[in-house]
């Protein structure tokens, strides 16, 4: 697994500096996170969750600049005021970045309960696996599913209940009642 990653070691590595510059407020999301708490699989980009508020935004970009990791267009931080999403590469690699700035009580708490993982030479935080179905299912995308399966496969004693809690409350709010029932049928008892 580790050697699958590598390619992205470097990017990692910035994105969990810039993590670290915010007192550890903020988990490394996405394929990664997928790699590593489920099945592994090719993942070509690097994403996070932070707990960063707007007000910051001018830091955060400088200290990501500071790291290795600058915009992917000029005048980044309208677009990220307006989406919540930082949108950036690892200069080195070229590798592309995406940092989605949580708000939510749901990404408060999965940032919280974020934990440190060690791959190789690389030191990161990862949400639970249950908080990484829930990112995953709430913006869905084909393979994401597949990843909420071998997540839910890989971790024998899954909080099914608090899958359930989060992902049904996301459903109503949202008006999309796929997002529970898509996950729904892979946690038997939820």
């Amino acid at each position: 697994m580790a050697a699958s990653l590598e390619p992205l070691y470097d990017p990692l590595r910035a994105l969990q500096q810039l993590i670290d510059h915010f007192d550890g407020q903020g988990v490394i999301v996405g394929g990664v996170a997928a790699s590593i708490l489920g099945k592994p699989r090719l993942t070509a980009d690097a994403g996070a969750l932070m707990l960063v508020s707007l007000d910051d935004l001018p830091r955060l970009v400088e200290l990501a600049q500071e790291v290795g990791l600058g915009p992917r267009f000029a005048d980044a931080q309208p677009f990220t005021r307006a989406n919540r999403v930082l949108l950036l590469r690892h200069v080195d690699s070229g590798i592309n970045v995406d940092i989605s700035l949580g708000l939510l009580p749901f990404e408060v708490e999965a940032v919280e309960r974020g934990q440190e993982h060690v791959i190789g030479s690389l030191r990161i935080r990862l949400p639970t696996p249950e908080d990484l179905v829930i990112l995953k299912a709430v913006a869905p995308r084909p393979r994401d599913l597949l990843d909420i399966e071998a997540l839910i496969a890989s971790t024998p004693d899954f909080d099914r209940h608090r899958v359930a809690f989060w992902l049904k409350q996301f459903a109503e709010l949202l008006e999309s009642p796929e997002l529970w029932s898509n996950v729904a049928r892979l946690l038997p008892g939820a």
